[in-house]
This record gives C-alpha cells, sequence and structure tokens, in this order.
C-alpha cells in the first residue's frame, strides 16, 4: 500500500509541473519595471502579497497544487527594489516610497497585465496591511481575503514603535533598496493603515499560529495572538483557522493546511455547478497532501527551532513536562545554542523549578552575552 501511494504522490506531482505554465514578466509601471510571475488559468485570479522584506518566491512551494486544484490564474509580484522589481527614479524623498506608493504601482500592474477586476487576495505577515489597503479601496472588486499570521493595522501601538525604533538600526541597510524604504517608512506605514478597516461585505479567512515568534517577549506574543483572536470573534465576515504546530511562516511549516484554506476560499465564490466539479478535485488533492503530511511527519521536529517551535506549542496547550522534555532535548542536540537554553530556562520557571531556571539562563548569558531577554527575567527572579 505505502508502495502504491509513493507512486501516486510521483505521478500526481509530475502532472502539476507537466500541466501548470508560468509567465515570468517585467511590466513597465512609468519608466521602470516590475516582476510578476503568472500561472495562467481560468476565474477569479488569486494575487499573493509576500511578507516583509520577502519577495515572490516565497510562494513557489504551494503555488502549482493550488493552480491544479482550482484551475484559476495565480499572480505573485516582487514589491519595488525587491527580488526582480525596480525602484521609481522619479521619486525625490525617501518618504515617498511609502505603501500608498506601492499600492499604486501595484495596481498598474495588475491594470496593464489585465487583472484589474475581480481578485482574490493572500498575504503573509507585513503583506496584510497591501491586502487591507487594496481591499479599502476596491470593496467590489476583492471577493474574498486569506490572511497568513498577518499584521494587522492594530497590532503597533505607538509604545511599540518606539520600542522598535530603539532596536532596529536602519544605517546598517543598504540605501536605496526595497528594504531601506520599507523600514524608513514602517511607522508611518502603521499609523496610516491604522485608518483603514476591511471592508465587511468581503469574507475573510484568517490563519494565524498559538505562537507566531518563538524567543520574542512573551507580552508580544501574547497581543499578537489576543488581537487575532478578537479580529475573528468581532467580524462577522471573519473566520479564525489556528494553525497548531506552526510558526509565523504556516505556508513553509504546514502548506497542506495553507493549500487547502485557498482551495476552500476559493471554492465558496463559485456556483453549485462549479463547486461541485472543484470538490472531486479538492479531494484528490486533500489526499495527496495527507501522503506528504504523513511522509513528512517522520522528517520533523528535527531541528533547533522546529524543537523549539513545538516546545513552546506544548507550553502553550498547557502540556508542561512534555514542553521540558522537548526543550531539554534541545539544548543536549545544540548544546552552543544561547536560545535553545534561554527557552528551556523559561519553561522551567514556568514550571517553577527557579533553581534550575537560573543556570539554563547564566548558561544562554555565557553563549551570548548580548542576551538582554534573560539578564532582565535573571534579575527579577532573584
Amino acid at each position: 500500500m505505502k508502495f502504491l501511494c509513493f507512486n501516486f504522490s510521483l505521478l500526481f506531482l509530475l502532472s502539476l509541473f507537466m500541466n501548470a505554465q508560468s509567465q515570468d514578466t517585467l511590466v513597465d509601471v512609468g519608466g521602470y519595471n516590475m516582476y510578476f510571475k503568472i500561472i495562467e488559468g481560468k476565474g477569479t485570479p488569486i494575487l499573493f502579497e509576500a511578507g516583509g522584506g520577502n519577495d515572490s518566491n516565497v510562494w513557489n512551494s504551494i503555488l502549482e497544487k493550488i493552480n491544479e486544484v482550482t484551475g484559476t490564474t495565480l499572480i505573485t509580484y516582487d514589491r519595488s527594489g525587491f527580488g526582480q522589481s525596480e525602484l521609481n527614479p522619479n521619486l525625490k524623498n525617501e518618504s515617498d516610497y511609502g505603501i500608498e506608493n506601492g499600492i499604486k504601482e501595484l495596481e498598474i500592474g495588475l491594470s496593464k497585465l489585465g487583472f484589474n477586476k475581480d481578485i482574490i487576495l493572500v498575504s503573509h505577515s507585513y503583506g496584510g496591511l497591501y491586502n487591507l489597503l487594496y481591499a479599502s479601496k476596491h470593496p467590489k472588486k476583492v471577493k474574498s481575503v486569506i490572511l497568513i499570521d498577518a499584521t494587522l493595522n492594530n497590532f503597533w501601538s505607538d509604545d511599540l514603535l518606539n520600542m522598535r525604533d530603539n532596536n532596529v538600526d536602519i544605517s546598517n541597510i543598504k540605501k536605496h533598496t526595497g528594504d531601506y524604504y520599507l523600514n524608513f517608512n514602517y511607522n508611518e506605514t502603521i499609523r496610516y493603515t491604522r485608518d483603514f478597516n476591511f471592508p465587511a461585505n468581503i469574507p475573510i479567512t484568517n490563519v494565524f499560529p498559538e505562537i507566531s515568534f518563538p524567543g520574542f517577549p512573551e507580552i508580544i506574543n501574547n497581543r499578537w495572538k489576543k488581537l487575532h483572536d478578537t479580529f475573528g470573534d468581532k467580524n462577522k465576515n471573519v473566520k479564525n483557522i489556528i494553525a497548531q504546530g506552526s510558526g509565523h511562516a504556516i505556508f513553509e511549516d504546514n502548506p497542506a493546511l495553507i493549500i487547502n484554506t485557498i482551495i476552500k476560499a476559493y471554492s465558496e465564490i463559485l456556483d453549485s455547478e462549479q463547486q461541485h466539479i472543484l470538490l472531486k478535485k479538492a479531494l484528490n488533492n486533500a489526499i495527496e497532501l495527507s501522503i506528504d503530511t504523513k511522509k513528512a511527519e517522520i522528517e520533523k521536529w528535527h531541528s533547533e527551532n522546529d524543537l523549539n517551535i513545538w516546545g513552546y506549542s506544548l507550553m502553550s496547550s498547557g502540556e508542561l513536562e512534555k514542553a521540558l522534555t522537548i526543550l531539554k532535548l534541545n539544548t543536549m542536540l545544540f548544546p552552543d545554542s544561547f536560545n535553545a537554553f534561554d527557552s528551556y530556562a523559561e519553561a522551567l520557571l514556568k514550571s517553577d523549578q527557579k533553581v534550575k531556571a537560573i543556570k539554563m539562563y547564566e548558561k544562554s548569558i555565557e553563549l551570548n552575552p548580548n542576551n538582554e531577554n534573560a539578564k532582565s527575567t535573571l534579575l527579577k527572579i532573584k
């Protein structure tokens, strides 16, 4: 049976590469080029918006399967200054390269490609702010939104922005790059997007993990999750999905979840006959992905980051003893990692084992004298 499943998996994957046709396109958006990758199909197109600092390549691993099942057009692109997209040479000031300019460039590119009508939006992290603005400007065109641990516009309070200013030094970032202008305009982007809300007529699927940023202060993770919970609870058009065991990049940690979530959201905009046809393809896709997932279980949780995420996931679900076992194992497998000892110390502290926690925090500081989190926690304990 396993042998047959493997052959089915191989044939299915081969069919994807044979059927999906992608087109790399440079679009002139005003005397400079933006890069778009298009997998052609029929139906309402799906636009993918990458997170901050990323380009369109982050989506490559999930596109073919989505296209195979939905048969619709998939669009990814590089924001200006990232990947293969150029920056506008005519802008004079650093503040001119903000998110408003980014939305304008996207609209021009989509229009020139003929995708300025109905559309579905998918975003990760910082890209969620782009989805927010685009949907606000085009509430009748946007048929559905899928947010993948997206940055919500109410997360960054002024206090957190001030904290960010004290910890992000953009002088180390090369000037006249997309990354530089993103960081230069970050605070203004956050303040600008606070005034916008997703239109109530657009169905939104909001996927997020229990812990988005293992190793970050607990107050940050708690605030992030609480606001995502509230986003779903207070808006009738929002459906929350918790990606258990995943980190911030859910499409990498659990691609099957994201692929099927996007397929489901796409199916919900179709009529009943089209949904019936799509359902058959979706079931085959779910079988294939379940095979891939089962195979991946054997190889999962082997890296330092994987074990760390697993440990925090167990902690958040109240399984503290199991979390201690996993995080202790992480320190044994990766004895030179200050973060592994820091995480184990946090779990020990939660289980009221203060003496052991102190030793682990001290070990973490020994490995990394700049670990301010461990230093401040030690001061509180002592």
